[in-house]
């Protein structure tokens, strides 16, 4: 037994390694920016490098089941009027330079934001409401009288211009900056692997410039919640792509794949057991303009609404890509109505007989109309074209109407949208944060659509406000009848995407949640946190 021993430590040290080491774990996957100069979420979102957002904590973040876990901040609490949030900081947090998170570094992240142009900075008008951004981010007020303070090291104070019942949700998406490395390197702190510090799970290791390619390493000082469970993640923008990630996948280059649909059906047949299906918080949905004709007559909208089978539509033309959009929220999302959406109902004789009410029975006299839409990738590109030819057919038969399709790029379709340039628009959303004020409040009081409809708006003002959660998503009901009432929206279709996942990798990262969907890394922090390979 002796000479085995000495053997085996013989052979392991022949290969460099002691008995008892491991191998270390790296996870391969896709990554999404090619071009990204930043690598900090807080400078840019839209044009981010890499993942920041696994590198550094932020207050609190969403699982699998997108329940709200505490990370950075253990705890919180409001004030009486609803306006004065504070966050209590988890002791021992720190910087991977060895030097205390503190609250100042948070407060300087937004303030940051707020005064060098933040392509991201809307989000803390709108859905973070905080006190004086506005006039800050447009200049007629001085940062530091933004609302936000650090009452000491472990404390962080926010106060709203309006209660904000949802703010602890916002703010998962509210990462720290160094102040410290700021102070030394300004914005370039962010572009060299040599001055990025992370306070969160993973530290950035490498970094390709040319393609955004990334190593980022698990953290040594790291001590909050959500532990790195693999040594090294590696991502590859170049293999984003579904048809370059499944060769990739099938030649074992990579973890896991986003699929497009020609492939889901070849991957559903060789290996189903490794694919994985989420449904995207996002709806597509018709919208009008409801001041001009022939969209000004609800009956017309009315119509429009009866007269799509979403159930056939998604189960033919979009089978795979889509489930039925019968409300404005998809199944799973915080305030999602079951009873609401009941009420998408395919109903060919309601259709008729509302376009005869309008004054068009069986489409006599109604103008020819023209449906504009964004020519788009990623999974609205996959839905777009079949189910405009699917719809185009549909309103042909059974309303008797020629409905005309053209896709224009994004620049143009948002101007005729903002515009009025046109009264029928295919319009896609996918949510910005998780409460069902994100929805609503696209078509409050102007919103997105320049809609100004008085009941709605005083709903979905009340319920926004409202500190109670079961009386906020009973308001919210109310303003959902009002919008099925007068067919303010058509909704379609909720999107999904597909991935193929190895079976080298497990965890609670790749497992379905209750609904039976696996978001992977469109939650990123939980995802790569909550992930082993074998």
């Amino acid at each position: 037994m002796k000479r085995l021993w000495k053997l085996a430590c013989a052979l392991a040290l022949a290969v460099g390694m002691t008995p008892l080491a491991q191998a270390e774990t790296t996870i391969y996957g896709p990554g999404d920016f090619t071009t990204g100069t930043y690598f900090d979420y807080m400078k840019t979102v839209y044009s981010r490098a890499g993942l920041p957002e696994i590198t550094q904590i932020p207050l609190t973040s969403f699982d699998k089941e997108f329940e709200l876990q505490p990370l950075a901040a253990e705890s919180w609490n409001l004030s009486d009027d609803g306006l004065v949030w504070t966050f209590n900081l988890r002791e021992g947090l720190v910087w991977s330079d060895g030097e205390p998170l503190k609250a100042s570094d948070f407060v300087f992240s937004l303030e940051r934001a707020a005064t060098s142009g933040y392509d991201f900075a809307w989000y803390w008008d709108f859905a973070g409401g905080i006190k004086n951004w506005k006039e800050i981010t447009e200049g007629t007020m001085d940062v530091s009288e933004i609302g936000v303070r650090a009452l000491d090291d472990l404390t962080i104070e926010v106060t709203t211009n309006s209660p904000k019942p949802y703010l602890p949700g916002v703010v998962s998406l509210w990462y720290p900056v160094p102040e410290h490395v700021w102070n030394e390197y300004g914005d370039e702190w962010a572009v060299s692997v040599d001055t990025l510090v992370s306070s969160g799970p993973f530290t950035l290791e490498s970094w390709e410039k040319s393609n955004n390619s990334m190593v980022m390493v698990k953290s040594e000082t790291y001590t909050g919640p959500w532990q790195a469970k693999v040594d090294r993640i590696s991502i590859d923008p170049e293999i984003n792509a579904a048809e370059v990630g499944l060769p990739a996948f099938m030649a074992g280059e990579t973890d896991f794949s986003n699929l497009n649909a020609g492939q889901i059906p070849f991957v559903e047949q060789r290996f189903a057991e490794k694919m994985r299906t989420n449904v995207v918080f996002a709806v597509s949905y018709l919208s009008f303009d409801m001041q001009s004709e022939p969209f000004n007559n609800a009956d017309v909208r009315r119509a429009f609404w009866y007269a799509i089978n979403r159930e056939e539509m998604t189960s033919t033309v979009l089978k795979g890509l889509a489930i039925p959009g019968n409300s404005l929220l998809t199944p799973g999302y915080p305030g999602y109505n079951a009873d609401i959406a009941a009420q998408a109902e395919f109903n060919p004789e309601k259709a008729q007989e509302f376009m005869a009410k309008a004054g068009f029975p069986n489409g006599d006299g109604f103008p020819n109309v023209e449906i504009w839409f964004r020519d788009q990738g990623g999974y609205n590109g996959a839905i777009t074209s079949p189910m405009l030819q699917y719809l185009q057919a549909q309103f042909k038969d059974i309303l008797g109407i020629q409905m005309d399709i053209k896709v224009m790029p994004t620049s143009d379709w948002m101007d005729g949208l903002l515009n009025k340039r046109n009264n029928l628009f295919l319009a896609p959303y996918e949510f910005d944060y998780l409460d069902p004020s994100n929805f609503y409040g696209i078509f409050y009081d102007g919103g997105r659509h320049d809609y100004h409809v008085d009941e709605y708006d005083a709903l979905v003002a009340a319920a926004d406000a409202n500190p109670d959660w079961e009386t906020r998503l009973k308001i919210y009901e109310q303003a959902e009848q009002v919008m099925i009432d007068q067919a303010m929206i058509v909704p379609l279709v909720h999107p999904i995407t597909a991935a193929v996942v190895s079976d080298r990798i497990s965890g609670e990262g790749i497992e379905p949640n209750a609904l039976g969907f696996t978001p992977l890394n469109r939650l990123q922090m939980f995802f790569y946190t909550h992930l082993e390979k074998n």
